[in-house]
């Protein structure tokens, strides 16, 4: 009953009819993994319902049927592991990304990446079969024998460079990586802000005497706390995360309060902590210092659900998230290309850069929080990604004028958490369009102009393979449109657009890294919550494309 349903889009239809059913809920998503087996064709399954009606084939790719049933593990509260397909291509995903952010991008610490590929491959092997591929593209056959040496992959399910590599290894020869070189000299070191306090002074606190301590000193009133939280990556997979460690920092020490280690302590114990949390942030005579903090209150609420009215109850709450972007005058001491960073830094990082003259080492943010114990690199992150906040408040309160803030700045900024979307900052002053499609507003001048207006003739665009609804509207208005297919890579869209001179529209985080690789103002984020219709004003409205009625169905004839 449920698969004509399906086939033809009314997929709201079988949640509500499997909604109280658990067992059903369970066929249904076996069902789905199913077609997401690699190989499996859908005609196979259409045959044996022909003449059905709205049939909808562009419905059931790998990628659609994979938000479907993550969907739907998460609203059901099935196990993933009912899924096993689906599961292992989001794996799949997480592994190129991995190897993305490690040898292209070069943000992640060989110890980190190790770490996330041994928990993403885990003993699956054909993941593994996977990672050894990827290996030999982005590395060497000797590395990839090291890493089918580490996972004890049969020669058999090797390549027969990668075999033959193999029978070279010395037993004695064991995988190292993440010991080896890759700790960074104090030269490089010194091109990134500093913590001004002692190692002495940063407290890791792992048991609740230590905590009651911590929270006799932060519950000062008239008291400056900057907070920030650290979880484990989740990289797609269902569920919210589950804050691993606390950090408040106060203008002498910084408290590392960690969260697993506490909550295994007595049960009678572990209501203090929400406790001392809801405490903290209700009272307004205590200012609390924060970066896109609506994001944090969210990951705690999804912690313990006691704090989830927490939100609510915050006063004297500075989001310096709104700071980043009434910020105007920006004159970091020196710019990236100076110091060569290769990649541009963005958030809190670019914030701290523009006020302080340094970026943040960012290097350990997508570390694994929950191993323990933790390395004395994640120590000093997280320590450093509260404490820079003091500074940042600091300065700005000093001199609000010389960053283009008003002199009310304390006043303006204290109340609730910012809940807007985080709007990207650049090195000039000029309108760009942030990952939500809001602008960064640069002078009055400068925002009071808006561009030129032009035809959809003269308008040229790429359209990320989320986006191919936008695309498909934009080309019955006569906007000349290129969409990536769903197995491609969102990168292809900077590639073409440099080829071809044309805008990226895209949404999400694939904006963090295709707005760096064109030209300011060439790739534009639109809501991917909106229908396409609503897509399409927007950006419209932002081009200034003004559209005839010559222009519609010009390019569908």
């Amino acid at each position: 009953m449920c698969t004509p349903l399906l086939l033809q889009d009314k997929a709201n239809l079988v949640e509500d009819y499997v909604g109280e059913y658990p067992e059903l809920q369970s066929k249904l998503l076996q069902i789905l993994d199913t077609w997401c087996e690699p190989g499996f064709n859908i005609r196979d399954i259409t045959r044996q319902y022909q003449g059905l009606s709205r049939y909808k084939p562009e419905k059931f790719n790998c990628k659609m049927l994979s938000k479907l049933i993550f969907r739907l593990l998460d609203r059901f509260n099935v196990d993933p592991a009912l899924c096993p397909n689906v599961i292992n291509q989001r794996h799949l995903r997480t592994l190129n990304y991995l190897f993305y952010k490690r040898f292209v991008e070069k943000t992640m610490t060989q110890e980190n990446w190790t770490d996330h590929v041994q928990s993403t491959v885990g003993e699956n092997r054909w993941l593994q079969g996977h990672l050894i591929e990827l290996l030999i593209s982005y590395c060497d056959l000797n590395t990839a024998a090291r890493w089918a040496q580490r996972c004890n992959l049969p020669v058999e399910m090797l390549p027969y460079g990668v075999a033959d590599e193999l029978q070279k290894l010395q037993i004695q020869e064991r995988v190292e990586e993440a010991g080896k070189a890759e700790s960074y000299e104090e030269s490089k070191k010194e091109d990134y802000y500093q913590l001004p306090i002692p190692r002495a002074n940063i407290h890791l606190l792992q048991t609740w005497e230590e905590a009651l301590q911590c929270w006799e000193k932060v519950l000062q009133p008239g008291q400056v706390v900057g907070i920030d939280m650290e979880w484990r990556p989740s990289f797609g997979m269902v569920g919210k995360p589950r804050v691993s460690l606390l950090q408040l920092a106060l203008k002498d020490e910084v408290f590392l309060l960690d969260l697993p280690q506490l909550l295994e302590q007595a049960e009678t114990e572990k209501e203090k902590l929400p406790h001392f949390i809801q405490m903290l942030y209700s009272d307004a005579a205590i200012t609390k210092l924060g970066y896109g903090m609506s994001g944090d209150i969210n990951s705690l609420a999804a912690t313990w659900s006691a704090l989830k009215d927490v939100d609510k109850q915050a006063q004297g709450v500075v989001d310096l998230l709104k700071v980043d972007k009434q910020v105007d005058v920006l004159s970091p001491e020196q710019s990236c290309e100076d110091r060569g960073f290769k990649q541009p830094e963005k958030g809190l990082s670019l914030l701290v850069q523009h006020v302080l003259g340094k970026p943040l080492d960012k290097t350990e943010q997508l570390s694994n929080w929950e191993k323990r114990p933790l390395r004395e690199e994640q120590i000093l992150y997280a320590a450093s990604d509260a404490y820079c906040l003091l500074e940042i408040y600091e300065k700005l309160c000093k001199d609000p004028a010389r960053f283009g803030l008003s002199s009310d700045l304390t006043e303006s900024l204290v109340g609730k958490p910012s809940t807007k979307p985080r709007a990207k900052k650049q090195l000039n002053k000029q309108e760009v369009p942030s990952p939500s499609g809001q602008q960064c507003q640069g002078s009055a001048k400068e925002t009071s102009r808006p561009p030129a207006p032009i035809s959809p003739k003269e308008f040229s665009v790429v359209c990320d393979n989320m986006l191919q609804g936008l695309g498909r509207y934009l080309r019955c208005l006569g906007v000349d449109v290129r969409m990536l297919e769903n197995e491609d890579d969102h990168r292809k869209a900077a590639e073409i657009a440099r080829q071809e001179g044309r805008v990226i529209l895209t949404s999400g985080l694939p904006y963090q890294t295709l707005q760096s690789q064109v030209a300011e103002g060439r790739c534009f984020s639109v809501n991917c919550s909106e229908k396409a219709k609503e897509q399409a004003l927007q950006v419209l409205k932002h081009f200034n494309v003004q559209v005839s009625l010559a222009d519609i169905f010009s390019r569908c004839q």
